[in-house]
């Protein structure tokens, strides 16, 4: 039987070998499941992309709500008052904000608790 496109097999085998260097036992030598465990990493891959979005921002979020309450606010109450005074800022400056200058934090929450 005559073997048909034998280099472009061989080329995608490979590059999926190369990919699955690393992997543990048959996982890394043997094709099939080679391919199989790269389609189950690819899809572990994208869905933990979304979930790092959400885990960093729950992180921010807990961040920003430890450093108003040491203030005499909340994180609820900030955010509020950063909306209604049209301040914009991310969850993620604000977190670092909060972190690495608390003394801009301090004016921040200061800005936002005063009276119109």
């Amino acid at each position: 039987m005559r073997v048909k496109h034998a280099a472009a097999s061989r080329q995608k085998k490979k590059k999926a070998f190369k990919a699955a260097k690393g992997f543990w036992g048959d996982r890394s030598r043997k094709y099939r499941r080679v391919a199989e465990t790269l389609r189950r990493a690819g899809v572990y891959s994208y869905r933990d992309r979304r979930t790092k979005k959400r885990n960093f921002r729950s992180l921010w979020i807990v961040r920003i709500n430890a450093a108003a309450l040491e203030r005499g606010s909340s994180y609820h109450q900030l955010i509020h008052g950063l909306k209604e005074k049209k301040i914009l800022l991310s969850r993620d400056i604000l977190a670092k904000i909060a972190a690495e200058y608390p003394e801009i934090f301090d004016k921040i929450v200061e800005a936002v608790k005063k009276p119109r």
